[in-house]
Order: structure tokens, then C-alpha cells, then sequence
């Protein structure tokens, strides 16, 4: 198990882009670099909205957004960890569709319609 206490997150209160979701963006991609490995530990919901002047409802809706999506995993008072990411290839097909339709402005919800209406079609 690795540690990261000090993660090098970037964020734009001026953005367009909610904070949360900037977080998230950040994250992912440092996961999907290779630069925060499987089992890394991230910092606590608080110690992460110090880090970086936020709230922590903030911090704590990044997280949950990303633990819903597979990306992180939280362990109770263990704390909360990246994901193995190699998963099976279903997930992996999964993974880059998410990738494609965040890439493409889609949001969620269009996704999960898209998806259902092609399964059917």
C-alpha cells in the first residue's frame, strides 16, 4: 500500500468547470497515468480540503463521484484507495466508452440512454 498524502491536484475556483469535477478529472488522469498506482491510499475528505482551501463536502462529492465509477474505493475508517484498474475487458470496454463520452461533453445520463438505445436497437 502506497501513500499520498500530498496529492498534486490543480483546481480553478474561475472554471467553468465545478470544482468537484475538476478534482475528479484530476484524479482519473493520474490514475490512468500510472502516476497514482492501485492501492495508493489518498488523503482523508479533510486533509485534502485543507490541501487545497476547499470545503470539504467538496473534496467528499469528488470522491463519492469517483468511487461510484470504480475509480477509487473507500475502506471504511481504513481509508479510501485506488482501484486496480485492469479489470476484465468488459470493464476496460466500459472504461474507454466513459473516457469518450466525457471527452465528447456527454454526460451521464446521455450516456446511459445512448448505450441503452444501441443494446436494443
Amino acid at each position: 500500500m502506497t501513500t499520498s498524502p500530498d496529492l498534486a491536484l490543480a483546481v480553478d475556483p474561475a472554471s467553468a468547470e465545478p470544482v468537484f469535477a475538476q478534482i475528479c478529472h484530476d484524479l482519473r488522469r493520474q490514475v490512468e497515468e500510472g502516476s497514482l498506482a492501485a492501492g495508493t491510499r489518498l488523503p482523508s475528505t479533510r486533509a485534502l480540503a485543507n490541501q487545497l482551501g476547499l470545503a470539504v463536502n467538496t473534496v467528499a462529492k469528488a470522491y463519492r463521484t469517483l468511487e461510484a465509477e470504480g475509480v477509487i474505493e473507500g475502506r471504511g475508517r481504513l481509508g479510501t484507495f485506488v482501484r486496480d484498474q485492469s479489470g476484465s475487458q468488459a470493464q476496460q470496454a466500459a472504461s474507454a466508452f466513459v473516457t469518450q463520452m466525457r471527452a465528447l461533453g456527454v454526460s451521464q445520463e446521455e450516456a446511459a440512454e445512448l448505450l441503452r438505445r444501441v443494446w436494443t436497437a
